[in-house]
């Protein structure tokens, strides 16, 4: 039987325009019959049947020729309908293009928006590190009772430190991981040439970077040998960045020395471009090995490298290829338990036998390690949530505008689309029409947000500290250009459905009627409308109410008493142990240093503390108090800062009772402290603290230290409460390496500022100053998630309510011209045009009442929801709630104010002609 190839090929042509899918199934059982009916032929003249079939197989390969012919004539047939498709499209969109410019410029303020928060989320919840198989990372924690020095920083909280030694010993005993790493961040100083700047490194195992399976830029990075002897490797690896901007990106400088916190480091290598280390916001110069841990300055860290009952590390692993994270932690767990049980149980002294219990019962979490580790997730999670969330309201309300607005243009092609329906065209073919039409225009509205999404961009780098700036890129990378595209589509899709369906229902009579006289269009169009209206003014209120919460909760936040006078304050901080000084010499600079201050123009008050004030950090300690009954359970922590002369009378601090510190109060004198008042009421002390004897440390700790003072609350963290602290004097101390300094000037701050780092170039020129600002400019760093979060939701609310007031106005003005006549009739029987003025506003009045009691009810599962964002804000404030719905009504009233003018002045002999 001959296969007819060519004959075929053109019976199908139109069918493969129609359904690929189909002729695809059909070719297939083509293909097979005449495969079968060729063996069968070959069968029949004797041929064995295996090479029949071989024989019929044969055959395919003109048959499959046909088969890619004519799928080439299907998607040449298919894209030339989608050329003509566009074209049309786009000159249907430009014959109206006041209505094409309104919709692109609604749809480029919702989707602009969106891609710009959508950069942000992207970069800082689901980025994973630019790593070999990042999948395959998990991170380990170590919840529980840690009865000794612990310190955590930005990789994570304090659940997630261990001790080196135990490290070790699952680095040597496990079997689910093809790599256990460890790793902590530090502060640096780095000197190369005559060029020393501040910054942050990484201390790193030998496992840390062939855990990542990363390949160097230059030179090698480190392995396992860098392990063993503790101390005995002073090497570094590089930044890509640091590499690139401070050095010039010279491949010369492997096998040179850099100086990292005194110490002369060789450089080995250069980190691969692109990675900043496993902690997502840290920008780090260098890498160096944890042994030098003890080598290089570490100030937040206390214990030995060898001591079990210090925990400082954060661990990362790669699971091995066949294990699962659930296998990992079964495999894990007695391992862990085994070693606490055995070997760190017995060291632990003065612990009751519930807290040794639950020591020794501690779990080993191991989580998704993808995105490396950090404590942005928590903090970042919520907010960035609900930014997405209210840019998406605004980008539904643009959708509701551009439905809209499409309804209103296809009103006047619906007897245009049912005539052609009527003359064959398939309501299948229209609609792919319309539908490339409303892509079109979304197209066009992303391509228009682009723009927006920048200056949305630029507003939230406005509210970021200058430190987090770097560590989220302001910009938009292909990731979110896709997204835009993709939200663009989704969009044209979902506001062009209704409209194409509704003008290609095919009902000609029921067409007609509509254009020629029923009042408004039909009333499902005009429901529809009104329903689409309502949505958005709800949507408005929504977030108008939201705004209000948010600018009340920072209203509070900024009348939070913080217990310090923060006004014409000059901050700045110095670290010259980073820069190898011995505690006698940097002793000495900091005198100087407050010597120098003290004498310039206009400063009226000078001094230092260890800790500084709304930066977010803080160091605290145990202690026994003298009087105070305590067991190993009792909680005795406390903050604690050392603090140089004159600091509570710089900064404001009441005294309450006794003293505060002098300069006679130095090593070798008497030691004393200073308190504040929830110190007192924690350890009951009241106001008869002075004279009370303390110690720090654990129950057998001396009480070497007598209260001197008692001060006011002050807030280390504007939004926390007051936290119990201890204070000492700086000169008390041994062995601090670094100081905030905190100068009060009776002139404008800004000329203390330029003179500082001309003060510090005369004393040291190689030491950097960091963090130089105001004291108001720091608090408003420190709260800067709530100020970015109520400005743009304010923003984003008065964008939405915008939106809702053009759709108010589009669905008004379009009613009048629809009931032109009706308006003319009614006022050429006897209506005013304050009766035919009330009727447009009257309407108004509805939708926005309707819309504005849903918004309420939305707006009050979202003050639930968000509530873990607001400070001291319950449920729905009544002045919040008045304040928008004033705003709304205000904005309603001005949208329907020009139709109803409009419709007011219709004169009636006009209107009487008016088709």
């Amino acid at each position: 039987m001959p296969f007819e190839r060519g004959l075929y090929a053109w019976r199908v042509r139109l069918r493969m325009i129609l359904d690929r899918n189909r002729v695809d199934r059909e070719l297939d059982d083509e293909l097979r019959q005449h495969v079968a009916l060729e063996t069968e032929a070959r069968r029949a003249h004797g041929v064995p049947p295996a090479e029949a079939r071989r024989q019929a197989l044969a055959t395919l390969g003109g048959l499959e020729s046909t088969r890619n012919h004519v799928r080439e004539v299907w998607f040449g047939a298919a894209l030339e309908q989608m050329m003509t498709n566009v074209r049309l499209g786009f000159r249907r969109l430009f014959r109206t293009p006041v209505v094409t410019c309104v919709a692109v410029l609604s749809l480029a303020l919702g989707i602009g928006p969106n891609a710009a928060i959508f950069s942000v989320f992207s970069q800082a919840l689901l980025r994973p590190l630019p790593v070999a198989t990042p999948e395959r990372l998990v991170n380990l924690e170590a919840p529980g009772p840690k009865p000794g020095p612990t310190s955590c920083n930005s990789a994570g909280g304090c659940d997630e430190v261990f001790s080196y030694p135990m490290f070790r010993d699952l680095e040597r005993e496990q079997t689910v991981f093809t790599h256990l790493a460890a790793h902590r961040a530090f502060a640096v100083n780095v000197a190369y040439g005559q060029r020393t700047v501040n910054g942050q490194g990484v201390q790193v195992s030998g496992s840390y970077f062939p855990a990542l399976g990363l390949q160097p830029a230059a030179g090698r990075l480190f392995g396992p040998e860098v392990d063993a002897p503790i101390g005995g490797h002073p090497v570094a690896v590089l930044s890509h960045e640091f590499w690139r901007v401070e050095l010039g990106g010279s491949r010369d400088v492997v096998g040179d020395a850099v100086i990292v916190n005194g110490w002369p480091l060789t450089i080995v290598g250069v980190a691969p471009a692109g990675f900043q280390g496993t902690t997502l916001g840290l920008r780090p110069f260098v890498f160096v090995p944890v042994t030098m841990r003890d080598a290089l300055y570490f100030a937040d860290i206390g214990g030995g490298m060898e001591d079990r009952r210090a925990y400082w590390a954060y661990l990362f692993a790669r699971l091995r290829p066949e294990v699962s994270i659930s296998q990992a932690r079964s495999a894990l767990e007695p391992l862990y338990r085994g070693i606490l049980t055995e070997v760190e149980a017995p060291l632990q002294v003065g612990l009751t036998e519930e807290t040794l219990a639950r020591f020794v019962a501690r779990p080993i979490p191991i989580r998704d390690g993808r995105r490396g580790q950090n404590r942005m997730d928590d903090a970042a999670m919520a907010p960035l949530l609900l930014l997405l969330a209210v840019t998406g309201v605004v980008l539904l309300i643009a959708c509701a505008n551009v439905a809209n607005l499409l309804l209103a243009r296809l009103s006047a092609r619906e007897t245009e689309m049912v005539v052609r329906l009527s003359i064959g065209a398939s309501r299948r073919h229209l609609l792919t029409q319309l539908l490339t039409e409303s892509c079109l225009l979304a197209l066009l509205g992303g391509a228009a947000g682009l723009a927006f999404a920048h200056w949305t961009l630029d507003i939230v780098g406005a509210f970021l500290p200058p430190e987090a700036v770097g560590v989220v890129r302001l910009s938009l990378d292909t990731v979110v250009v896709a997204f835009a595209g993709t939200v663009s589509l989704g969009t044209g899709l979902l506001f062009g459905i209704f409209p194409a369906l509704r003008a290609t229902r095919g009902e000609l009579v029921t067409a007609l009627k509509d254009g020629a006289g029923q009042p408004g269009g039909a009333r499902s169009v005009a429901r529809f409308r009104d329903g689409l209206v309502v949505a958005q003014i709800a949507l408005a209120m929504t977030l108008l109410v939201a705004a209000g919460l948010f600018i009340r909760s920072l209203n509070n936040v900024s009348r939070v008493d913080l217990g310090i006078r923060t006004d014409h304050v000059v901050t700045f901080r110095l670290s010259p142990v980073l820069s190898g000084y011995e505690p006698s010499r940097t002793r000495a600079l900091f005198e100087r240093v407050e010597d120098r201050l003290a004498v310039q123009p206009g400063v009226t008050g000078v001094t230092a503390a260890a800790v500084a004030v709304f930066a977010g950090g803080g160091w605290g300690q145990s202690v026994m108090v003298e009087g105070f009954e305590a067991t190993a359970d009792t909680n005795r922590y406390t903050r604690f800062n050392p603090v140089a002369t004159g600091y509570f009378e710089t900064l404001g601090v009441p005294l309450l009772a006794g003293r505060t510190f002098t300069d006679s109060d130095v090593s070798g004198a008497p030691r004393i402290a200073v308190v504040n008042e929830a110190f007192a009421h924690k350890f009951e002390l009241g106001r008869d603290a002075v004279g009370v004897r303390l110690g720090r440390g654990g129950l057998d700790a001396d009480l070497d230290m007598e209260i001197v003072g008692l001060v006011g609350n002050t807030r280390y963290n504007v939004k926390d409460p007051d936290p119990p602290l201890l204070y000492v004097p700086t000169r008390q101390e041994d062995g601090l390496g670094t100081l905030t300094f905190y100068a009060r000037t009776a002139q404008p701050p800004e000329s203390l500022l330029r003179t500082v780092p001309v003060l510090m170039a005369g004393l040291d020129p190689t030491l950097p100053v960091t963090d130089l600002k105001t004291l108001p400019q720091q608090v408003r760093e420190h709260v800067f998630l709530d100020r970015m979060i109520t400005g743009l939701s304010a923003a984003f609310a008065g964008l939405a309510t915008l939106l809702a007031a053009i759709g108010l106005y589009g669905v008004l003005a379009y009613m009048v011209a629809q009931r032109t006549r009706e308006l003319g009739l009614r006022m050429a029987l006897g209506a005013t045009a304050a009766r035919v003025r009330a009727m447009v506003l009257g309407q108004v009045g509805r939708m926005t009442l309707t819309g504005g009691a849903l918004g309420l009810f939305a707006a009050l599962g979202l003050s639930r929801v968000s509530q873990s964002m607001l400070y001291e804000v319950d449920g729905l404030p009544p002045a919040v709630i008045a304040a928008a719905v004033l705003a709304l009504a205000a904005v309603a009233l001005a949208a329907g104010f020009v139709p109803a003018h409009r419709a007011a002045r219709v004169d009636p002999m006009e209107a009487l002609r008016h088709p």
